[in-house]
């Protein structure tokens, strides 16, 4: 066995949050072993964010040019090249490789060992035959696609977000199980590339989000042709010939079969964690992921984990956030505490689905009726009616004394808008700060201070203020 390796920190997972920690513990001078069984940059890199943000963009060029009438530009159906996407969406995630890739960690001092990452007891790790005993160790090795147990599934060839992206010939009928936000992002952006789509969804689509806002996003995907069906459980998949017929069963107990070219699994994800032999290190977990406190530490306090094998939220900002806070404990001690109320969200269907802390409901459920809701169509917009893309909602969650409790927003850009709002949200700012900012014009982000003014309002009849209006009106 070759020499035991002694870092500051074994780092398990060279995704989003393994990387984040990896560079900045590097950046501050201490010494890293990075394990990665498989490709660098993780799911969010090669399977995820980078990948399906590359087909977005392609499918929203070509509604692009279906649309272009009311501008004044002939509108036409553009002739989609499947192959030549499939070489947009890598060639996006070949630029940003280097970026994430060995060659670069290793010039930053990592020592970078690509391989399954084990536990042999609650101080070592060993990679083939290197021990590793870190100081510190952090897992980061994310999350996978989930397959359902659907009878028949064995028997047909489909998809998930770690294979789709290798299509290079459109689909002919694409079958989406489940309507969470991969489900809906992919659905769409095949269908604006011409593939006929259907959506089935057990419960309600997009239903982690305020439905005010997802009905909106909801009628223009439905608008574009994507056949979405609710409240359907699907009870068997089959081969057809060069097809495959998905039965589902709907609340009513009326079977249908839908038949299809291919099938794309986007139901739930399972955590990475079989392969790392966690009891030898005495890590509680279950089916969601690895158990940790607020401060990201494990059962065993060596340990710590982040991202989603963490069992929580399932973002790449959030992985990025936890390793910020790891390294600030694992290195110097310092005092974390994992806010999920701070953390934005955004569903990249068009239009974007975005939101920050709490929602209608949540603050409802909080608050009972001592909170206020305000809200600002886009349509009152400059900038939107402009650019035609006037279907859209701001909506601000306060306090009755106008301390920001959360923000969701449904329309072109509303993963850019909710930033300044997770920056409210985060530094606990009151909807007042809003109205002292001045925005150029004509720019989507007016609507922010437009609805900063909606707040006060209702203020105008408060004595005092009439008594200060008339006052004044005597002074001349």
């Amino acid at each position: 066995m070759a020499k035991i390796l002694q870092p500051d920190l074994c780092v398990m997972g060279g995704g989003s949050g393994g990387l984040t920690v990896a560079a900045a513990a590097l950046s501050l001078g201490a010494s890293v072993v990075l394990v990665e069984r498989d490709k660098m940059g993780g799911d969010c890199l090669n399977y995820g964010c980078v990948p399906s943000k590359s087909l977005i963009a392609s499918a929203k060029r070509a509604q692009h040019m279906r649309t272009a009438t009311k501008f004044g530009i002939a509108a036409e159906d553009p002739k989609i090249n499947f192959g030549r996407v499939h070489e947009h969406v890598h060639g996006v995630i070949a630029d940003i490789a280097p970026h994430d890739s060995v060659e670069r960690f290793e010039g930053l001092g990592a020592t970078v060992l690509q391989g399954e990452a084990k536990f042999t007891d609650a101080k070592t790790v060993i990679v083939g035959e290197q021990a590793i005993k870190a100081r510190r160790f952090v897992i980061a090795t994310g999350s996978r696609p989930m397959s359902p147990p659907i009878p028949g599934l064995s028997d047909v060839e489909y998809y998930t977000n770690e294979t789709i992206f290798n299509l290079t010939r459109k689909p002919q009928h694409l079958i989406v199980v489940g309507g969470g936000p991969i489900g809906m992002e992919l659905a769409q952006a095949h269908r604006r590339l011409g593939a006929e789509v259907t959506v089935l969804e057990m419960q309600k689509p997009l239903a982690k989000d305020d439905p005010e806002l997802t009905q909106i996003a909801l009628k223009q995907v439905r608008r574009e042709g994507v056949e979405i069906c609710q409240g359907v459980k699907v009870t068997q998949v089959a081969p057809k010939g060069k097809n495959i017929v998905v039965t589902i069963e709907k609340e009513s107990g009326e079977t249908e079969e839908i038949s299809g070219s291919h099938l794309l699994l986007a139901a739930g994800r399972k955590p990475n964690i079989e392969a790392l032999a966690l009891e030898k290190a005495k890590i509680e977990h279950d089916a969601k992921g690895i158990k940790v406190n607020s401060s990201l530490k494990t059962s065993n306090k060596r340990v710590y984990a982040i991202g989603d094998v963490a069992g929580g939220l399932q973002f790449t900002h959030v992985a990025g956030y936890h390793g910020g806070l790891v390294v600030r404990n694992a290195l110097f001690r310092l005092p974390i505490k994992n806010d999920t109320t701070i953390i934005p969200w955004a569903t990249y269907t068009d239009p974007e689905i975005a939101n920050v802390g709490l929602t209608e409901a949540d603050a409802r459920e909080k608050y009972g009726d001592k909170f206020r809701v305000l809200r600002w169509s886009f349509a009152e917009n400059d900038r939107a009616r402009a650019e035609h893309v006037e279907e859209g909602l701001l909506k601000v969650i306060t306090t009755p004394s106008g301390k920001i409790l959360g923000a969701g927003a449904v329309g072109k850009n509303a993963g850019e808008l909710i930033n300044i709002y997770a920056l409210a949200v985060a530094n606990k700012m009151k909807i007042g700060a809003f109205t002292k900012m001045v925005s150029p014009y004509p720019t989507q982000f007016e609507i922010a201070k437009r609805i900063a003014v909606e707040f006060y309002k209702d203020k105008v009849d408060h004595p005092v203020l009439r008594f200060l209006l008339q006052f004044n009106r005597m002074l001349g």
